[in-house]
């Protein structure tokens, strides 16, 4: 048994956090650890959205990018041969993610973080910053592309 066993990669499909899938995946290497990817469906933010946008559509569109998202965590554990579970779920990414660490018991979180500081970091808020502040499980993060 190694340091870690579970290990959580949120992941929200971007570019960018495939590097932290990667070091997710590198770490469960090492440590024999199962690896957990979680994309949260954020439906709060479609809220505002017209009537006339059909629910259903968007609803689709947002499983199928939280799919894609998912599957390309389990193939970059394929091709380590490291096993991963997936998990879809709906509601406050931050919120989610430490519910999920805690509920799965899982002993590191790795996501991906822009770096942004400053106005950037006060008007988008940041899901990694919240998620470090909220979970008793420890948080890795990685700088993902496009970081400044």
């Amino acid at each position: 048994m190694g340091m870690y066993d579970r290990i959580l990669v949120p992941t929200d499909g971007s570019d960018g956090v495939e590097r932290a899938v990667r070091h997710a995946v590198d770490l469960a290497v090492r440590h024999g650890a199962t690896v957990h990817a979680l994309y949260v469906v954020n439906s709060a933010s479609y809220a505002g959205m017209p009537m006339e946008s059909s629910w259903e559509g968007i609803d689709e569109l947002l499983r199928s990018d939280a799919e894609d998202a998912v599957s390309l965590v389990e193939a970059v554990g394929d091709d380590h041969d490291v096993p991963v579970e997936t998990a879809i779920v709906d509601g406050s990414p931050s919120a989610e993610i430490v519910r999920y660490a805690e509920d799965a018991d899982c002993d590191l979180v790795v996501m991906g973080t822009h770096g942004r500081g400053g106005i950037d970091r006060l008007l988008l808020g940041s899901v990694a910053e919240k998620v470090v502040r909220a979970s008793s499980v420890p948080v890795l993060t990685v700088r993902v592309a496009g970081g400044d």
